[in-house]
């Protein structure tokens, strides 16, 4: 069971304006941007598992559709489909202008076109768990005869299902399936993550890991906007400066263009209680928000067959139900958030997809009376006699738990933080280790689905798989 307390709803970002003071005129448009993560440990979109990797890829390779600004499907590669009568194969026609980026690997060292061949190697590729996470995403390709992939002729890729799935597309739009020529992972073998050969608007420069990546202009590009070839970019920078201070500043002087995360900045230097961008610094800065498809939960295990389960009092529910109705959401992201997040009073569904909707869905909420009822119930009036329990986070999140843990204590719950590193408390997660603990789930591909996959059992072993980086 897990339930909701926020939804991180607002993806936020502060680009730097143009001050016009520069001493000498530069005509090269680099965008410069600092990874404080320093997650990127590959540039192989079969490694694309997290938000850093995946940012730095999607400049550098495409997909057979991708998604548009209003979250729906669109072409890319293909630059048509159709989908049987039953809805298990999907036939894709792709474009015929479409080349690798120029690489050592081809000959004479000239990117040669995209055909769909590529796309059977590249996706038949994510079936090796030793190479991707997305495995657990392949388990409804039919590969009894045709191998689940076809090619009947270059401009034609076909794929094949098991049985009717229809949020497919969007599955599509993940960066994991991007094509990749064969003959770069050949020459390259496991440094092919370092030496990354694509088809997107930018082409790999160098990268000095743990320092400096730097993308540069693919003149090649097949997109248009408005009848000019994309990208407007001359190069991409990402910097990766670990520590929060010395990014900011860097940003502030100028030297970042943009900072990407409510994370990455000082708020309470920048913006008002209100979550507004502080009056000084309007000329200075463009402050935008929009919807990010992530939910912040508690998750509580329960498993009746583990003594975890059964030796802790979260096994009785109404006492879930009282932790759930026992702290103000709309107070914590209002003064812990700078109201950069929309509370979770509406279910597990995070505002941006069509189906949220607050006035039909009511979740949990603050009800202080509800908390006292179920306490009774449970056979603890006013807490009394009910053991501590423990609440596992990451620092990250520290501030969070600590208000919980203070709401929590007037009504005698009593609730001990137990902060771990993020790749630990994954782990004790995904093995079961831990009764009560703070998580997120960043959405896959923009369909309510992908949310509601969390409460079917059957899927808790591709949930811990799949998931575990974020």
């Amino acid at each position: 069971m897990k339930n909701p307390f926020l939804y991180i709803s607002l993806f936020v970002f502060i680009i730097a304006c143009s001050s016009g003071k520069d001493k000498e005129v530069d005509t090269r448009t680099v965008f410069k941007l600092n990874d404080m993560s320093s997650n990127i440990s590959s540039l192989d979109p079969a490694a694309a598992s997290n938000f850093e990797k995946i940012l730095a890829v999607n400049q550098l390779y495409n997909g057979l559709v991708e998604m548009s600004d209003t979250l729906h499907v669109k072409p890319c590669i293909a630059k048509s489909w159709k989908i049987s009568a039953d809805g298990l194969t999907y036939t894709f026609n792709l474009n015929s202008n479409v080349f690798f980026h120029d690489n050592e690997c081809f000959e004479k060292g000239v990117g040669r076109k995209v055909i769909a061949k590529d796309f059977v190697y590249s996706f038949n590729r994510l079936f090796d768990p030793k190479v991707s996470s997305a495995t657990t995403l392949l388990t409804n390709i039919d590969t009894k005869d045709s191998g689940g992939f076809e090619a009947p002729n270059d401009s034609t890729f076909v794929i094949h299902l098991k049985k009717l799935f229809t949020p497919f597309l969007g599955i599509l739009t993940m960066k994991y399936f991007s094509v990749i020529p064969k003959e770069a992972v050949t020459l390259y073998g496991d440094d092919f993550r370092k030496n990354p050969v694509g088809t997107g608007p930018f082409k790999f420069k160098m990268w000095n890991e743990g320092s400096k990546l730097v993308f540069v202009k693919n003149e090649k590009y097949f997109e248009f906007e408005n009848g000019n070839r994309l990208p407007y970019l001359d190069a991409v920078s990402i910097s990766f400066i670990k520590d929060k201070e010395t990014s900011f500043l860097e940003f502030l002087q100028g030297n970042v263009d943009m900072v990407s995360g409510i994370d990455a900045i000082n708020t309470d230097e920048l913006f008002t209680v209100e979550g507004e961008l502080k009056e000084k610094y309007k000329s200075q800065y463009t402050f935008q928000t929009q919807p990010y498809l992530k939910t912040d939960y508690l998750g509580f295990l329960i498993d009746e067959n583990l003594p975890l389960f059964k030796n802790s009092p979260l096994k009785i529910k109404a006492i879930r139900q009282a932790i759930n109705y026992g702290f103000d959401r709309k107070k914590m992201v209002m003064y812990l958030r700078k109201n950069m997040g929309t509370p979770a009073t509406a279910g597990f569904i995070p505002p941006g997809l069509p189906s949220f909707n607050s006035k039909k869905v009511k979740g949990y909420d603050y009800n202080p009376d509800k908390v006292k009822e179920l306490l009774f119930l449970a056979g603890f009036p006013d807490g009394k006699g009910l053991p501590p329990i423990s609440l596992a986070t990451t620092e990250q999140y520290l501030e969070l738990a600590e208000y919980i843990q203070s709401q929590l204590a007037e009504f005698g719950i009593t609730l001990k933080i137990d902060v771990q590193k993020a790749t630990v408390l994954s782990e004790a997660i995904a093995n079961s280790k831990l009764n009560f603990f703070r998580k997120s789930w960043v959405c896959d591909y923009p369909d309510e689905e992908n949310f509601f996959f969390l409460f079917y059992s059957k899927n808790w072993t591709s949930q811990t798989e799949s998931r575990t980086s974020y």
